[in-house]
């Protein structure tokens, strides 16, 4: 059997996009005949603060589906002071950098990036063990950092981590990223790496999405689902909504940085036709979401080498995505047909649009579901991804 390695910064019960795709992929390693071990912090996303049953261990080891998971002690936290936040990620750094260097480890290992900092202390202990290291990059940092006013360009702290993202691209193997922008990225720097497109595509489908169920007296039901963060700007997102005379209400799933403040925009505007549902369960998410009709997949502003994995999770469950991201994203969307693109931070054309959908009617939307259900099921399969990426040695 042939042995492998993850690296993560997440992984489930913790929730959210980055935990489930690592996830899959341990689990579509597993079923393809390796013996998958992952490592990880102690659990503790979003809330920044261990979960109940970790706390009080500096490191557990359990087998979870198959998988040998090893999470390391970690300092939590998701406070907006960026000492502390800086803070924690150097704890599981350290841990990690030691873990690396003394444990026993198999000899190909996948690490994930970001965070930067992460990868970077994750790949430079692999390379001093002459590891076979995979570099699995799903943004692009400090790229995506300048991009969101998180740093100023050519900064120190820019240069530093220009300085380590280069440093992980050269030590790796080989790198599998998210898009064809993180792949030309990639390129520009080192030519001659050898890289794989490796999309962060779903493995479920359900086929009961075919079935009629929409109800033509009920109003478009749109829905986000994610993180509440600062990169999907769902707050700003909110407060230029006009949602008053459309036959459109929105329904939101989530939590993180800005769910106070819209919380409290909500509760000032009662009459804004948005709906606040909180965190819940992916599978009973799923459940819920079944009686709604459109996704929503906002970005606060255009992120180079960004493809939010929302694209391809809802398509598969069947629903039309009004697309509000730039970028790559913004291409899949129009050229698989997928529903509605509107260029990021136009708050006008998203009302327009937003008419458009108001005045298609609930029995075409049905019909959209079912098209895009069955496209994505052809074209975004997740088996059939990792089925050429083994074929091609990328592992």
């Amino acid at each position: 059997m042939k042995d492998i390695l993850i690296i993560s910064n997440y992984y489930p019960p913790e929730k959210g996009a980055a935990a489930n795709r690592i996830e899959q992929l341990a689990l579509k390693l597993d079923q393809n005949g390796y013996s998958v071990s992952v490592i990880s912090p102690l659990p503790n996303y979003p809330k920044g603060e261990l979960f109940p049953e970790y706390k009080g261990k500096f490191s557990v080891t359990e087998k979870i589906e198959n998988i040998t998971l090893k999470r390391l002690w970690i300092y939590p936290s998701n406070s907006s002071n960026i000492f502390k936040r800086i803070v924690s990620t150097l704890s599981f750094s350290t841990t990690l950098f030691f873990y690396l260097l003394f444990a026993k480890t198999p000899q190909k290992v996948i690490v994930q990036s970001p965070p930067l900092l992460l990868s970077f202390t994750a790949v430079f202990a692999l390379w001093i063990r002459r590891k076979k290291i995979i570099l699995n990059v799903s943004d692009l940092w400090p790229t995506a950092a300048i991009e969101l006013g998180v740093l100023k360009k050519n900064s120190i702290s820019h240069k530093f981590l220009r300085l380590i993202e280069r440093f992980i691209y050269k030590k790796a193997n080989h790198i599998f990223g998210q898009s064809n922008e993180i792949i030309n990225h990639i390129h520009s720097i080192f030519p001659e790496k050898k890289c794989f497109l490796y999309r962060n595509y779903p493995d479920h489908f359900i086929d009961n999405v075919l079935q009629e169920k929409h109800n033509s007296n009920e109003p478009i039901k749109l829905f986000y689902a994610g993180l509440l963060g600062v990169a999907q700007g769902v707050f700003e997102l909110i407060q230029e909504l006009d949602l008053k005379h459309l036959n459109v209400e929105l329904h939101i799933f989530g939590d993180g940085a800005e769910r106070i403040e819209i919380l409290n925009y909500l509760n000032h505007n009662p009459n804004a036709k948005i709906i606040f549902h909180g965190m819940l369960e992916r599978n009973v998410l799923h459940e819920t979401l079944q009686n709604l009709d459109i996704a929503l997949v906002p970005l606060k502003t255009r992120i180079y080498g960004s493809v939010p994995s929302k694209i391809f999770e809802y398509t598969a469950l069947g629903f039309p995505v009004l697309y509000f991201g730039g970028g790559e994203g913004e291409n899949i969307v129009e050229e698989n047909n997928l529903g509605w693109v509107v260029p990021v931070e136009d708050f006008k054309g998203l009302n327009n649009a937003l008419k458009q959908i108001s005045e298609v009617g609930k029995e075409e939307i049905q019909n959209m579901k079912k098209n895009i259900f069955l496209h994505a099921k052809s074209h975004f399969s997740l088996d059939e991804q990792m089925k050429q990426l083994i074929e091609n040695d990328a592992f």
